[in-house]
């Protein structure tokens, strides 16, 4: 059996602690989705179809990383592309009671699917997409923050 497993987040945009989570994780999966959540309530400062380009981009020579978007549960878009497994990155403590509390949920809605945590590299541990957001938004360095793809492209802009 195909070992699926579905990375849910904003991505807004992805950074070099979402990517580090992917490329440590793709020796354990056979395939790697990395949804997109689409959540109304917020406005992303990058569109839907630029966070997915930019990941396909990342992703480019790696053929088992895949990128969806999604709306609703976690859950549900599991079950729509097989997964078995929920990747969620772990950056503190107060992320993993977090992350706990939603994984719980997820296995009293469906204990065939689990989630695997896994810890940052401690270079990414505070890095959060709100505060790269915060150094774009005011014209600060993001080099040690994002892809060099994205660098690229926001310095075209």
């Amino acid at each position: 059996m195909k070992r699926i497993c579905l990375f849910p987040g904003t991505f807004d945009p992805i950074t070099l602690g979402h990517t580090d989570v992917i490329d440590r994780s793709l020796d354990l999966f056979d395939e790697i989705v990395v949804g997109i959540g689409v959540n109304s309530a917020k406005t992303p400062m990058f569109s839907l179809e630029q966070r997915m380009q930019w990941i396909r981009d990342i992703y480019s020579h790696t053929p088992k990383v895949k990128v969806i978007s999604y709306e609703g549960l976690t859950i549900k878009s599991c079950k729509e592309v097989g997964a078995q497994f929920i990747l969620r990155g772990i950056r503190s403590i107060g992320d993993f009671e977090y992350e706990k509390a939603i994984a719980d949920v997820n296995r009293m809605m469906d204990s065939s699917i689990e989630t695997i945590f896994l810890s940052c590299s401690p270079r990414y541990s505070t890095l959060a997409s709100s505060l790269v957001r915060d150094v774009l938004k005011y014209d600060g360095d993001a080099s040690q923050l994002l892809p060099e793809n994205i660098l690229r492209e926001l310095k075209k802009a």
